[in-house]
């Protein structure tokens, strides 16, 4: 399933409040999470990892990962742990709003 314009910031940012993670663990994580039901392009993930990073909201530095490759690990900074309080809420807040309207039954059912 394609994700929401607009969400996958807030799904990286969520992804790193688990901890410091490259790019193939943050897909991996988010898959697997969702029971293989999101698809992340690498292309959308490079978008956001930078777009996340020039507003500040994490910060990155190159390591070593598990199989010897260099690799780019992104943390979140304390702004990124308050953005994702912020637009965490609002998200699941419209999400209820949807699933409300959604499941209304209409007068021809």
């Amino acid at each position: 399933m394609a994700l929401l314009k607009g969400t996958l910031d807030v799904m990286v940012l969520k992804t790193l409040s688990w901890g410091p993670m490259h790019g193939f663990e943050i897909t991996a994580w988010l898959e697997q999470r969702s029971s293989g039901r999101l698809d992340v392009t690498d292309a959308a993930l490079l978008q956001a990892l930078h777009r996340l990073e020039a507003r500040g909201l994490l910060s990155a530095e190159w390591g070593e990962s598990k199989n010897g490759r260099r690799a780019r690990y992104y943390k979140l900074t304390s702004a990124g742990k308050s953005h994702l309080r912020t637009e965490s809420a609002a998200l699941m807040d419209y999400v209820r709003a949807l699933t409300t309207v959604l499941a209304t039954r209409s007068a021809h059912e």
